[in-house]
């Protein structure tokens, strides 16, 4: 099913056009009553790249996301003071 929508209307409702796209509805935005673009979903089955922190860019992507795997085995969990 085909809906074409003017750019207006597309302006004020673009994040529920998208959604429909993304289903697989054809969404067609019309400039002065004709039509001048259609939204469609490029890829949907690639997967989304993984995030990186902004001081560790330069490192690349994260190998392992949880490096932290339990509590540090030298923390005396009795003492209050840490330095």
């Amino acid at each position: 099913m085909s809906v074409q929508v003017n750019m207006a209307e597309a302006k004020a409702r673009f994040s529920e056009l998208l959604a429909r796209a993304e289903a697989g509805e054809d969404i067609v935005i019309a400039r002065a009553g004709r039509p001048d673009i259609q939204l469609s979903v490029l890829r949907a089955d690639l997967p989304r790249p993984r995030r990186v922190f902004g001081a560790l860019a330069h490192l690349g992507p994260l190998k392992d996301p949880f490096m932290f795997h339990g509590p540090d085995p030298e923390f005396d969990q009795d003492k209050q003071e840490l330095f």
